[in-house]
């Protein structure tokens, strides 16, 4: 696997599945009260966050997409 998120767009992921999952387990928004919603946005949550540690997306191989720096 070749890196291929770049610094930007892990700060954003990363920012993004911590609100997803904060918001699906602590906020008590009534969206988030229907189990559709609340598991769907742990899931995203969840793989956002490992996609920005392991700075790898396969989504991003698929569609030829590199936003990390090549060296």
């Amino acid at each position: 696997m070749t890196n291929n998120v770049g610094t930007i767009d892990r700060t954003l992921r990363a920012a993004l599945g911590l609100v997803l999952l904060y918001l699906a387990l602590f906020s008590g928004l009534a969206l988030f009260g229907a189990p559709l919603f609340k598991y769907g946005a742990v899931i995203i949550g969840i793989i956002m966050l490992l996609t920005a540690t392991m700075k790898f997306c396969p989504v991003y191989t698929l569609l030829g997409i590199k936003t990390c720096r090549t060296r």
